[in-house]
C-alpha cells in the first residue's frame, strides 16, 4: 500500500511538474518571440512599364512567395528531407530528441541534431547558430509556441521563404528564379528536390560548384520522397534518371543601370519616405520609366574617350533624357564610371553658358509682346554699366534678329536684352519652375553662374518649349507596389505654365534654327531636332573650356548632356567645344531608334515663324526704254530675283544728288516706270527689303537706258 502511495505520488508530481513546465513554456512564448522577426526581409524589384526586371535590391535576394504556390510535391520533398512526422508532432519530435540526445551526451555536451522544420524555422530566425544546452532549450520553448500560434502550412511558408540556398539566393522563390529561371510554381520534381537537398549545405551541394554531389544529394531526396509515400518507386527511378539542367540567373547588376538605380533610390526616400535599408528589405516593386536599349545606348557612348575632349582620359558628363509628355526619364548617366551610391552628375550644377540664354533672356523677351524672333537687337561691342561681353568670334553689327542672335549665340545682343528687361523680371518664369538663380549681373545673361543648374534642371525647364510653356517634375518612378501586391504610390508629377504656348512656338523655331544652320549643326539625326548648345570659358586659357553643353528635345523627347571634369584646373579642362556633347546626343537619338517626327506640330492658335529671309546682292539690273501708245515712253527695270519668293524689292528713281522711291515687287525682277521724259532720262537702282526685318538690303550701282 505505501508502494502505491509513493508511486501515485511520485506520478503526480511529475504531472504537476510537467503541467508546470508546460504553463512555463506558455508564458515564455510571449518573451522569446518576436513576431517582427518573421516579417522576413524580401528583395525589392525595378521593372520597366512592360514589367521586365532591370534590377534587384536586397540585402538578402528572397522573394516571398505563398505556400499556395508552391507545388505539393516541392513540399512533400522538403517534409520527407527535413522532417518527415512534420505533420505529427507539435513543433519537437521527441522521439528524434532523446536519440539526439544520447549521442551527444556520448561526446560530452555537443548538442545537435533531431530539429524539426519549426525548430530550424525558431534557430535561423531568433536564434544564434551556437551549439549549447541553452540555446537548444530556447529552441524548444519557442518551436512549441510557434506551433500554438500558426498553422502547420503557415510554418512551411516560413521555412521555405527563410532558408538559405547558396550563391547569396534565400527562400525557395528567389532560387527557383536563381537555379532555373522559372517560377517556384513551374518547378517540376526533380528540381523540387535538387532545391530540398540544398539546405543541408548550401556550398557543398551546390549544382554550380559541385554537380556531382549535388546530383547524389538530389537522388537521396528522391528516395525519401519514395520511403514517405508521396512519388512511386518508379517515379523516384525515373527521376534520379534525369540530369540537373540548371539554367542559371546571373544577379549582377547591368554597370549601365547604376545612375538610374540610384535615382530610384533617391526617389524613392525623398518622395516616399522609403529609406534606403526599407527599400533593400520591404520586397516592393518599383515601375520606373527607363527604356533600357536608351540606357545601354547612352552608357556605350559613355565609354568611348574621344567623344569627351579632355587634357587626358579623366573628363566626365552627364546625360538626362525625359519623355516630354509624362515627364518619365527615360535614360540617365551620372558619369562616364558610376559606383553605386557615387557621385551622380545628373543633380551636379554646373555653369550652364548660353544653354541658358533662351531660358532666362529670350523666352521672357518674348513674353513681353514687345518682341519677337524678327526683332532687331543690338550687336554692337559696348559696355554695360562696366561690364564688357564679347561675341566668342570677335564678330559685331549694328543690330541682327533675334532668330539669328540664338542661332549664332551672339553674347552682345543677349546682355543688351536682358539690361532692357531686367534681372527679376528675367528670373521670374524660372522661379515659377523652382529653379532660383541668386546672381544680380548681367553675366547672368551668358550662363555664368556662381552655383549653375544641374543637367536634370536644364531637362525640365526645356520641356516648356516642347510643351505649350509648361514644365513637369521629371521622375524615374511610376509606381510602387508593396510586398503583397498593393500599389501604395503612383506618380502624379505636377505641370506649371511658365511661358505661354506662342513664346514656347516662337522658341521651338528659333531653337530649330540653331541646329539646322547654327552652332548646334554638328552630328548628324534625321528627325525634328530643336536645341542649344554652352560653353564656358577657362579663365586665362583662350584654347580650353570649363564646361561644354547641349540641350535639346524632339516632340516626343527633351535631354541635355554635359561634359567637363569635376575639378578643372590648368592640368584638368576640356580642349573641344560644344560640338562633342552636340553630336553624342544626335547619335543617342539614332542609336535608339527613337520615333522620328519630320516635324514639330504647330499648336493650335499661335502664331507661326516662317524661315529667315536672307538677302544678297542682286545681279544682271538692266534698263530698257519701251514706247507706248500716245507717244510716251516706260523704263523697264529688270534683275535676277533672289531664290526667296517672299523678298520684296524697292526701285528707286534717282534725279541729280535726289533719290526718289518709286515702286516695289515681291518675289520677281521687273519693274515698270511709266511717263519717262526721253529728253532727261534718270537712273534707277534696286534695293532687296526683308519685309520681317524691315531692312534694306545692299543696293544695286545705279543704272541708266
Amino acid at each position: 500500500m505505501k508502494q502505491i502511495k509513493l508511486w501515485l505520488l511520485g506520478t503526480a508530481v511529475v504531472l504537476l511538474t510537467a503541467i508546470l513546465g508546460y504553463i512555463l513554456i506558455i508564458s515564455l512564448g510571449d518573451y522569446v518571440i518576436d513576431d517582427k522577426k518573421l516579417v522576413l526581409n524580401s528583395a525589392s524589384r525595378i521593372v520597366d512599364e512592360q514589367g521586365n526586371e532591370i534590377s534587384k535590391l536586397y540585402t538578402e535576394n528572397r522573394e516571398l512567395v505563398s505556400i499556395s504556390k508552391v507545388p505539393s510535391y516541392v513540399q512533400q520533398a522538403f517534409v520527407a528531407t527535413e522532417d518527415a512526422r512534420f505533420y505529427e508532432h507539435h513543433g519537437v519530435d521527441f522521439p528524434s530528441v532523446f536519440r539526439a540526445l544520447y549521442k551527444d551526451i556520448l561526446v560530452r555536451g555537443k548538442v545537435e541534431g533531431g530539429s524539426t522544420i519549426t525548430q530550424q524555422l525558431a534557430k535561423n530566425v531568433f536564434l544564434t547558430n551556437e551549439k549549447t544546452l541553452l540555446r537548444k532549450t530556447k529552441e524548444l520553448i519557442i518551436a512549441l509556441n510557434l506551433e500554438r500560434r500558426y498553422t502547420k502550412q503557415q510554418l512551411l511558408e516560413m521555412y521555405l521563404n527563410q532558408i538559405y540556398f547558396g550563391h547569396g539566393v534565400y527562400g525557395i522563390e528567389a532560387a527557383a528564379k536563381f537555379y532555373f529561371s522559372k517560377n517556384v510554381q513551374a518547378l517540376t520534381v526533380e528540381e523540387g528536390a535538387l532545391l530540398a537537398a540544398l539546405p543541408k549545405g548550401p556550398n557543398a551541394y551546390s549544382p554550380v560548384l559541385h554537380p556531382e554531389k549535388s546530383k547524389e544529394r538530389r537522388d537521396t531526396v528522391l528516395s525519401l520522397m519514395h520511403e514517405e509515400g508521396y512519388i512511386s518507386a518508379e517515379d523516384a527511378v525515373r527521376y534520379q534518371g534525369k540530369t540537373l539542367s540548371l539554367h542559371v540567373t546571373k544577379t549582377e547588376r547591368e554597370q549601365a543601370y547604376l545612375s538610374y538605380i540610384d535615382m530610384v533610390f533617391q526617389e524613392a526616400e525623398d518622395l516616399y519616405g522609403l529609406s534606403y535599408e526599407e527599400v533593400l528589405r520591404g520586397g516592393y516593386t518599383f515601375v520606373v520609366s527607363m527604356d533600357p536599349d536608351m540606357q545601354k545606348t547612352a552608357y556605350k557612348l559613355f565609354q568611348n574617350e574621344s567623344s569627351f575632349p579632355g587634357t587626358d582620359g579623366g573628363a566626365e558628363g552627364a546625360f538626362v533624357l525625359m519623355d516630354s509628355k509624362t515627364g518619365g526619364i527615360r535614360a540617365a548617366i551620372g558619369g562616364r564610371n558610376y559606383v553605386p551610391r557615387g557621385w551622380n552628375r545628373v543633380f551636379v550644377k554646373r555653369q550652364p553658358g548660353s544653354v541658358l540664354k533662351p531660358l532666362l533672356v529670350y523666352a521672357p523677351a518674348l513674353e513681353t509682346k514687345e518682341y519677337k524672333p524678327y526683332s532687331l537687337l543690338t550687336n554692337e561691342r559696348q559696355s554695360f554699366h562696366g561690364y564688357m561681353p564679347r561675341n566668342y568670334d570677335d564678330h559685331y553689327s549694328k543690330e541682327i534678329t533675334m532668330y539669328d542672335a540664338i542661332k549664332e549665340s551672339a553674347n552682345i545682343p543677349a546682355v543688351w536684352l536682358l539690361d532692357h528687361l531686367g534681372l527679376e523680371t528675367a528670373k521670374q518664369p524660372l522661379e515659377k519652375a523652382g529653379i532660383f538663380i541668386e546672381e544680380q549681373g548681367l553675366s547672368a545673361a551668358l550662363g555664368g553662374l556662381k552655383e549653375g543648374t544641374s543637367p536634370l534642371e536644364i531637362v525640365k525647364l526645356y520641356r516648356s518649349f516642347s510643351a505649350g510653356g509648361k514644365v513637369i517634375e521629371p521622375h524615374v518612378i511610376r509606381q510602387i507596389v508593396n510586398r503583397n501586391g498593393d500599389t501604395i504610390a503612383t506618380a502624379a508629377p505636377k505641370e506649371t505654365q511658365i511661358f505661354s504656348k506662342q513664346t514656347a512656338w516662337y522658341m521651338t523655331r528659333m531653337l530649330e534654327g540653331a541646329v539646322k544652320e547654327g552652332t548646334a549643326q554638328a552630328g548628324q539625326y534625321g528627325g525634328a531636332l530643336a536645341g542649344k548648345t554652352g560653353t564656358t570659358s577657362l579663365p586665362g586659357n583662350n584654347k580650353g573650356a570649363r564646361d561644354v553643353w547641349f540641350a535639346g528635345y524632339t516632340p516626343s523627347l527633351v535631354g541635355a548632356v554635359w561634359m567637363g571634369y569635376d575639378r578643372t584646373d590648368s592640368e584638368h579642362y576640356l580642349v573641344g567645344g560644344s560640338n562633342y556633347p552636340t553630336r553624342l546626343f544626335k547619335k543617342a537619338l539614332t542609336d535608339v531608334h527613337a520615333e522620328v517626327f519630320a516635324k514639330f506640330p504647330q499648336p493650335k492658335d499661335v502664331e507661326n515663324v516662317e524661315e529667315p529671309i536672307r538677302l544678297d546682292k542682286l545681279e544682271n539690273v538692266r534698263v530698257k526704254l519701251v514706247f507706248t501708245p500716245f507717244g510716251l515712253f516706260t523704263a523697264k527695270v529688270t534683275w535676277t530675283p533672289l531664290p526667296d519668293k517672299r523678298v520684296q524689292y524697292r526701285v528707286y528713281k534717282k534725279e541729280g544728288s535726289s533719290s526718289i522711291l518709286i515702286g516695289t515687287v515681291t518675289g520677281k525682277g521687273e519693274f515698270n516706270a511709266k511717263y519717262i521724259n526721253i529728253f532727261s532720262v534718270p537712273e534707277f537702282y534696286v534695293v532687296p527689303f526683308n519685309p520681317q526685318t524691315k531692312q534694306e538690303g545692299e543696293k544695286t550701282e545705279s543704272v541708266h537706258p
